[in-house]
């Protein structure tokens, strides 16, 4: 009778929550959060169609500034201006999609500055996923579809010895870069833990890598090269398989083979930018405001 006592004046054992099951709770979370935010955005759609084009022709004026330096040169840096489109749409597409998805995360300085991110961490939904779905702007969308736009432009132009590995390589190229820009924002937003207002460093890897990777990497100078490929590994967005699919040579002299190592190379991405945010977290301390 003591021991069946003792058993149930035991207290519970602990809930586990694996990750697994976190992650599942975030990105249901996220759903929600989007979900409510697309609904105030459709409540006023021709603000909304107006938005989306200005975003669409803002982004454009990047492609008609190329467009203005071929009119004066045939080639830039060794590459005419369908190769070129092919490297912008590549990496216009990918950053657009991590953009939509995760482009509020510049925000989270200001919430630590002003104390706001408090009212984030009494809620039981995971901090990432709220701070990723604050304010989502569908309007993003005109960014990516003027990505596409150039990137059908470059596939129609271009004469390429199309082969099935180099057909998979443009999803996987768009897709993986939308990962590795996506690790980059939230790797950015752990930073402003401690700096507090360093949105402009982030826009500095993200908008800023973006507009570099619109150009050939061999009108930069090498160490700018090896830089963006062993340090901040953009390359993998889109310069190293772009340059496969049309049977170039990356600068640095790499093998081949490197082109197919962006999905590798974005959760490696994914799995230092999970510690990261981790680590900012819990640095974390209030206002008190």
């Amino acid at each position: 009778m003591a021991e069946i006592q003792a058993e149930r004046t035991a207290a519970p054992p602990p809930v586990v929550f694996s990750e697994r099951s976190r992650l599942v709770e975030g990105v249901r979370a996220y759903g929600l959060i989007v979900a409510m935010w697309l609904r105030s955005t459709m409540a006023y759609r021709a603000s909304f169609v107006m938005t989306t084009v200005g975003n669409f022709v803002s982004t454009a004026f990047d492609f008609v500034t190329i467009m203005l330096m071929f009119a004066h040169v045939d080639v830039l840096g060794g590459f005419t201006l369908p190769e070129v489109a092919l490297l912008y749409g590549t990496s216009a597409t990918a950053f657009g999609l991590a953009d939509l998805v995760l482009g509020s995360m510049d925000r989270l300085g200001r919430r630590v500055r002003d104390g706001t991110l408090d009212t984030l961490l009494v809620r039981p939904v995971p901090v990432l996923a709220q701070v990723a779905a604050d304010r989502f702007a569908l309007r993003r969308l005109g960014r990516i579809t003027q990505g596409l736009l150039v990137l059908g432009y470059a596939l129609v132009t271009l004469d390429i010895a199309w082969t099935p590995v180099k057909v998979l390589m443009l999803p996987m190229m768009v897709l993986s870069g939308a990962a590795i820009f996506g690790a980059v924002f939230v790797v950015g937003a752990a930073f402003q833990f401690y700096a507090q207002d360093a949105s402009e460093v982030q826009n500095a890897f993200t908008y800023g890598g973006t507009t570099m990777l619109q150009y050939p990497p061999t009108v930069f100078a090498k160490d700018l090269v090896r830089g963006v490929t062993f340090v901040v590994p953009l390359a993998f967005v889109s310069w190293l398989p772009a340059l496969y699919v049309l049977g170039r040579d990356y600068p640095l002299d790499l093998p081949r083979w490197v082109a197919g190592l962006p999905p590798v190379v974005a959760a490696g991405c994914w799995v230092l930018a999970g510690l990261a945010w981790r680590v900012g977290l819990r640095s974390y301390r209030s206002t008190g405001s």
